[in-house]
């Protein structure tokens, strides 16, 4: 939908960024004006012009409007939960593998929060419609400890913490080949350059950290480890462990999962293990563990018996 603005009297002189931010209706961010600019889509009487362009009385402004986003509705359904601990403040689950930890445009159903919402009665609201008392994420085929806020102190509280890195996050990953006694990876991580829903190691990217010691060697096959991110990237274990040459099993973006299956993957083998914060009211630390899932438990036992025979 084309959008049309004529510079008042009261707007002369304005920059052009900031009339068309005060013009666009209220669903079209900052970001999206300020990106239609610098690709040249704002016209002054029919002209590109930058950012900071100073528009005049009368001139008129065009551009192409973003279709108005469909108000989203998240529903409580019954979707049972292994709980790790519960009180008032906060509620810390061991989320199973191929759920969803929050709804999206496209999968508004069978996510971890509208198993939350039928779990807190009174959880809505805290933290925005879709994203009620979520602080942190796990990837949807990554398993494990994950902690939701059940007010707004502990919102406050734990988002401070992960912002601040007041937090321990270990995870417990398969990945190939022999890995050794432990390791480093410092890597910066930034967006791929072409395929944006990936992530990728770049000088210019964001400073990444993570250590890793080996729990077992499935000969020169697999190993065993357990990892201890100190930032919080996304997709950090995985784009770190495939960068050192140990790629995570089953991880279809970084890995190759189809070779994996033989071992009996059917996922990315992550899963968040333990997870260790101040509690948002006492301030006392603590711990929490999520055992490993069925699946991981089956692949281990599958690359030990691959080992024995050969």
């Amino acid at each position: 939908m084309l959008q049309e603005i004529i510079v008042s009297s009261r707007e002369d002189g304005w920059r052009l960024d900031k009339i068309v931010v005060e013009k666009a209706p209220p669903w079209v961010s900052r970001t999206f004006v300020q990106r239609q600019i610098k690709e040249t889509k704002v016209f002054v009487d029919r002209k590109p012009r930058k950012p900071a362009y100073k528009v005049k009385t009368g001139e008129s402004i065009t551009f192409e409007l973003p279709d108005k986003p469909e108000v989203l509705s998240v529903e409580p359904e019954e979707i049972p939960l292994n709980i790790v601990f519960e009180d008032h403040d906060i509620i810390v689950v061991n989320k199973d593998p191929g759920i969803i930890v929050h709804p999206l445009p496209r999968k508004q159903t069978g996510t971890l929060v509208n198993a939350l919402l039928n779990h807190c009665m009174d959880l809505q609201g805290i933290g925005g419609v879709t994203r009620p008392g979520i602080v942190h994420r796990l990837d949807k085929d990554t398993s494990g400890v994950i902690i939701v806020a059940k007010n707004d102190l502990a919102q406050v509280s734990l988002s401070s913490q992960f912002k601040n890195r007041l937090t321990s996050k270990d995870y417990i990953a398969i990945v190939r080949g022999k890995t050794p006694i432990s390791g480093k990876v410092d890597y910066s991580i930034a967006r791929h350059p072409v395929n944006r829903l990936k992530m990728s190691v770049n000088e210019s990217g964001k400073e990444s950290l993570t250590y890793y010691r080996t729990l077992k060697n499935f000969s020169e096959i697999a190993s065993l480890v357990f990892v201890s991110p100190k930032t919080g990237r996304t997709h950090q274990i995985r784009v770190h462990m495939r960068e050192k040459g140990f790629p995570l099993l089953g991880d279809a973006v970084y890995g190759k999962a189809r070779d994996d299956e033989i071992f009996g993957v059917k996922r990315q083998m992550l899963h968040a293990a333990r997870l260790t914060v101040s509690h948002p009211r006492s301030g006392k630390r603590m711990t929490f563990i999520a055992s490993l899932p069925a699946d991981m438990k089956e692949v281990i036992v599958n690359l030990s018996e691959l080992v024995t025979k050969r």
